[in-house]
């Protein structure tokens, strides 16, 4: 389905059974160069219980890819409009590494929609030097398209030990990175370098859940640990044996975590 949100067609999926008013909305937002299909373990895992959002960001999946370049503010206010539409005002927040951005920019925007938010691989704030290496990744995706990505972009994403023993799924990846839009990939690297939200964690009130591979070299534990330590009363989980995709790499782990933070928040 598809909701058109300003100047963009914003794809979502809607699982498990939306008419059922007990069950919590849990939402799940991705990775740049991905869709949400990246969560494919968890929306059928959550659906069992919850009434489960996943969408595709601005410029990736089957979204729209209008021209950059894209804000935090912007891409906010693209989730903004599909909750409008579907009358959604209470939900939890799941967001891996851009998604995660995503998350914090909203939570800070809307504050009272979220009932939990969970930031996983992800960072409230990357060195100046980052900006020059996005700079170089979006020149590279408009000039060559999202080829050259593929590789390097796998190495980062998931460890050694995974590729050998998973390469399904990691062709599955594969294809999501390929098919990404250089347009919408290049607009979204022109934000994510500056996210800038360390500061004003402690302005979000709802509870918080912290995830990060062990392995992680896009987003390191450092930055999930500066997440942590920023926002008072929130949770920081460290997955072993996973890198940036800790849900795709270790998705019962991943899950579990996740069900018991959600449940312990329903219950209060």
């Amino acid at each position: 389905m598809k909701h058109q949100a300003g100047d963009a067609a914003i794809y979502y999926e809607i699982h498990g059974d939306a008419e059922d008013s007990r069950r919590p909305w849990v939402i799940f937002s991705h990775s740049v160069a991905c869709a949400s299909a990246m969560w494919r373990p968890q929306l059928a895992e959550f659906s069992k219980t919850y009434r489960v959002l996943a969408f595709d960001t601005r410029g990736h999946g089957r979204s729209d890819a209008t021209p950059g370049p894209y804000s935090f503010e912007q891409l906010a206010g693209d989730l903004h409009s599909l909750l409008g539409a579907l009358r959604i005002t209470k939900a939890h927040f799941v967001g891996l590494s851009m998604g995660g951005m995503i998350g914090q920019t909203y939570a800070l925007a809307h504050p009272g929609v979220f009932t939990s938010l969970t930031l996983a691989d992800s960072t409230s704030q990357w060195p100046e030097s980052a900006r020059a290496m996005f700079a170089d990744r979006a020149k590279l995706a408009l000039e060559e398209g999202m080829e050259p990505h593929v590789a390097p972009t796998l190495g980062r994403w998931f460890t050694p030990a995974f590729h050998r023993s998973n390469p399904d799924e990691v062709a599955r990846v594969a294809a999501m990175i390929r098919s990404t839009s250089p347009v919408g990939y290049a607009a979204s690297c022109a934000c994510i370098p500056y996210i800038n939200t360390t500061t004003r964690l402690r302005e979000i009130t709802c509870p918080m859940l912290v995830i990060v591979g062990r392995d992680d070299p896009g987003t390191p534990v450092e930055m999930s640990r500066t997440i942590h330590e920023n926002a008072p009363g929130s949770k920081l989980v460290i997955i072993d044996d996973a890198a940036h995709l800790s849900n795709l790499e270790q998705p019962a782990i991943f899950s579990r975590t996740l069900s018991e933070f959600l449940s312990s928040v329903d219950k209060r």
